[in-house]
């Protein structure tokens, strides 16, 4: 057969003719091992291709999926490949919300889907959260007191694994009811979970939701999950995976093509040499020392905290991830009516200190003492002068 059909540029008009990499070995961290993108790979990494991603990759990330979620491959569910997973969430948000619907999400929740839900018009429905994750009885009760004749939200967003901003990782009794309850009222579980890989916890990792979703009784097709290499391989490389039913890809996958038409062949391929080189086992060591050093980030955090802030803020030890949620001990009866937000944004900034105050991540807005703070990149040093000053501009503002 010969082609006239596809428009490609001739390959022979590419100027790079090698591309070679240095990165640290999985199992020795101290030695650096060299990579090349060469021959076919480097070929296919410098055309179009796949909307949904690298064959090559596709097929690797499915793999992954069967290992870490035991999810063997078959007709009802596939990987799509997108740039970085927030792209995907975007996408996904404008394939399954209509304008003006109501959705369900966790709050206190990820910040950074909210701009995309007020762009769609949306109705946030919040759903309660606590150490163990998403309140099963919130959803109940939003789903018992439903206005009749009501469009009910048909999904349901949740960070499950060291949630941004609470640091929350959900437990497995938590999951099963609330995959019970979306089950029984036929809502997708948007599972983004790009701390999955950075849990730290002494008790054993919980069941994704993307797991549980096959086990039991019903059909699976009630989790679209979200995968990041932004946390464990690189922020910048933009590399993202979602894994659920196929008509729900093949939606996603048409908004790409008319949005960028596809992941960057490139930044494909060059995740792909070095996972297939490193193989799963090679990844699993990977990120466990990956864990391992929030773990430790964590443990210097929290020391620091019970050192300046006991007495001041109240909190939960995160199992996964990278943020502390706390909540200030300040008066609810003074001028800032219990709100973190002008003592962070003000008073602590002033004191050269740098947080979030707890208002950003409410999905409809309000008041609240919390503050998000990240352990992720200061030093020992750093993290307790940050927190000493925001100890002292606490016992000021309560003063």
């Amino acid at each position: 057969m010969i082609s006239l059909l596809a428009g490609k540029p001739n390959p022979n008009t590419f100027p790079i003719t090698s591309l070679s990499f240095t990165a640290r070995s999985p199992t020795e961290p101290s030695t650096e091992v060299s990579y090349a993108v060469t021959g076919p790979s480097l070929s296919e990494a410098l055309q179009y291709s796949a909307t949904s991603g690298l064959p090559s990759l596709v097929a690797w990330m499915t793999g992954l999926q069967e290992i870490s979620h035991g999810r063997k491959k078959d007709p009802s569910w596939r990987v799509s490949i997108g740039a970085g997973s927030q792209d995907l969430l975007y996408k996904a948000f404008h394939v399954l919300i209509n304008d003006g619907d109501s959705v369900f999400v966790e709050s206190p929740v990820y910040a950074g889907v909210i701009p995309i839900f007020q762009s769609l018009h949306c109705g946030l429905i919040e759903i309660e959260t606590d150490a163990n994750g998403i309140s099963a009885s919130s959803l109940r009760n939003a789903l018992d007191n439903w206005p009749a004749g009501k469009k009910k939200p048909r999904i349901l967003y949740t960070v499950p694994y060291g949630c941004n901003p609470t640091g929350m990782t959900a437990s497995l009794e938590r999951r099963l009811e609330v995959l019970k309850i979306a089950r029984a009222h036929h809502i997708l579980i948007i599972e983004d979970d790009p701390y999955y890989y950075l849990y730290f916890g002494s008790r054993p990792r919980p069941s994704s939701y993307f797991a549980l979703d096959a086990q039991g009784e019903g059909r699976a097709g009630h989790v679209l999950r979200f995968d990041s290499f932004s946390k464990i391989l690189s922020a910048g490389i933009r590399i993202g995976a979602v894994s659920g039913p196929d008509p729900l890809l093949r939606a996603i996958d048409a908004h790409t093509a008319t949005a960028n038409l596809q992941v960057s062949s490139l930044t494909q391929a060059i995740t792909h040499t070095l996972m297939c080189a490193w193989g799963y086992d090679g990844f699993r060591r990977h990120t466990e020392q990956v864990s391992e050093l929030y773990r430790a980030k964590r443990d210097v955090f929290e020391h620091a905290m019970k050192k300046h802030l006991d007495g001041l803020a109240d909190w939960d030890t995160p199992e996964a991830g990278m943020f502390f949620w706390f909540k200030l001990r300040i008066s609810s009866q003074g001028a800032d009516g219990g709100d973190s937000e002008a003592l962070i944004r003000t008073k602590a900034l002033e004191n050269g200190v740098l947080a979030l105050p707890g208002t950003v991540f409410l999905p409809n807005g309000g008041k609240t003492a919390y503050v998000r703070a990240s352990f992720s990149l200061l030093e020992e040093e750093q993290v307790s002068e940050a927190l000493r000053r925001l100890a002292e501009v606490i016992r000021k503002g309560n003063s």
